[in-house]
């Protein structure tokens, strides 16, 4: 397991910025960790990258726990915090030439490694110029580069879009999936177009709480927004489709077709198809409609709020 991370809290003061939380990635798997502003995504990350240590649990990546192995666990993975850390003064091969040292890569390997950042990274036509001379976006590649230097098995990457154009976007989101299919990405991002571009399982934190963990496909199928479009051959009364088991509200949207809100859809298919047959009704059409990623994380996020 390339990261396994059980009970990991941190508390300042009388806030519990994370609360208890625990949840597994193996290699090979991108995943979104996703939350509103002061979730407690960005002390998360810093707690698996060991910038910041843990108040309880742990939390090991590549069988190094950050606590008592963080020198060893640093080599295995790649950091691009939110606030990216850079020496403007440093021209850009310089400073990847300093994170090289660093992370000790072999003097005989180290200028093709930066090269090769370089280019894989878009960043060949600004590699001259002082960081401080790049925009945000060029500067938020040198970020990626640096993180990816010393090829960790592991990328903790918050934000790694941002400021970035939409040609940009693209260019990082191929890169990240690329990256992705052969190391473990653990990233954070606002981009609900992102998510579902880059990520084959999603982890959503509230309030410093998980409150959904599982494939996109799987949270799209669930909660309050999941719908099934009926269209029958003869005009039913609403009343008569309101005897189907498992349906939260129904919506008339004519021509004899409803609109029927669930929270488990492939259930409501089944129990529609059931009661058509003991009523001697034929149905035209029948269709899964899946909730936007914007409609899963709102769901998540406002019902915990609620509580």
């Amino acid at each position: 397991m390339s990261i396994s991370v059980q009970s990991l809290t941190k508390i300042y003061g009388t806030q519990k910025a994370v609360n208890n939380i625990s949840f597994e990635i193996p290699k090979g798997q991108i995943v979104g960790f996703l939350g509103p502003n002061g979730a407690g995504k960005s002390t998360t990350m810093k707690m698996i990258t060991s910038y910041l240590p843990p108040t309880q649990g742990t939390a090991v990546v590549c069988g190094f726990d950050v606590q008592t192995r963080s020198m060893e666990l640093r080599k295995h993975i790649g950091y691009l915090p939110e606030q990216n850390p850079l020496y403007y003064d440093m021209y850009v091969r310089e400073y990847l030439e300093l994170t090289a040292g660093i992370h000790q890569i072999d003097k005989s390997k180290k200028k093709g490694r930066i090269e090769e950042m370089v280019q894989m990274t878009g960043l060949s036509k600004e590699a001259h110029k002082k960081i401080g001379m790049l925009s945000k976006g060029y500067k938020q590649r040198v970020g990626l580069a640096q993180a990816m230097i010393h090829n960790p098995d592991v990328l903790i990457l918050d934000e790694p879009t941002s400021g970035l154009d939409p040609n940009q976007i693209v260019e990082i989101r191929d890169l990240i999936i690329d990256i992705g299919k052969e190391k473990t990405v653990l990233l954070s991002t606002h981009i609900m177009q992102e998510v579902e571009a880059m990520c084959s399982r999603v982890i959503i934190i509230n309030n410093g709480t998980i409150v959904a963990d599982d494939n996109i496909q799987n949270l799209q199928k669930t909660g309050n927004n999941a719908t099934l479009l009926v269209t029958f051959e003869s005009v039913i009364p609403k009343d008569k489709i309101k005897q189907i088991a498992g349906i939260g509200k129904i919506e008339d949207i004519g021509n004899m077709r409803w609109k029927l809100y669930t929270t488990k859809p492939d259930e409501l298919r089944r129990a529609v198809m059931q009661w058509a047959l003991n009523n001697d009704i034929n149905i035209s059409s029948m269709q899964s409609e899946t909730q936007s990623m914007e409609d899963v994380f709102r769901n998540a996020t406002q019902e915990k709020i609620s509580k």
